[in-house]
C-alpha cells in the first residue's frame, strides 16, 4: 500500500489569491525572496534529498494508529522520528 501523495501545484495566481484570502500557509516569519539580497543568491546552493528506501515494517498497532490520528503524513512523521533518534545517536546523545 502506498500513501496517497501530498504534493499539491498552485499557480501563480492561485498563491496570490490563497494570500489575498488569508489561506496562505508560508510562515509569517518566512522573507520575501526579494529581501534576501544579490548575496544570498550567489552562495545559494541546491540540496537534492536523500534517497529513500522501501521497507517491509511490523509495529505495533497502537503507534500506527497514534500517528494516523495526527492526520495526513503519518509516514513522513515517523520517518522523522528515527531521522531524530539516529541524528541524537550520531552526535552521542
Amino acid at each position: 500500500m502506498s500513501e496517497k501523495s501530498t504534493i499539491v501545484r498552485y499557480s501563480l495566481s492561485d498563491i496570490k489569491a490563497k494570500r489575498a484570502h488569508g489561506e496562505d500557509q508560508t510562515r509569517a516569519d518566512a522573507p520575501e525572496a526579494e529581501s534576501l539580497g544579490e548575496e544570498f543568491w550567489k552562495q545559494a546552493r541546491v540540496v537534492m534529498p536523500r534517497g529513500k528506501t522501501s521497507v517491509h515494517l511490523r509495529l505495533d498497532s497502537d503507534i500506527v494508529d497514534w500517528f494516523k490520528g495526527q492526520g495526513r503524513g503519518h509516514l513522513t512523521r515517523m520517518n522523522a522520528v528515527l531521522r531524530a533518534y539516529v541524528d541524537a545517536h550520531r552526535r552521542g546523545g
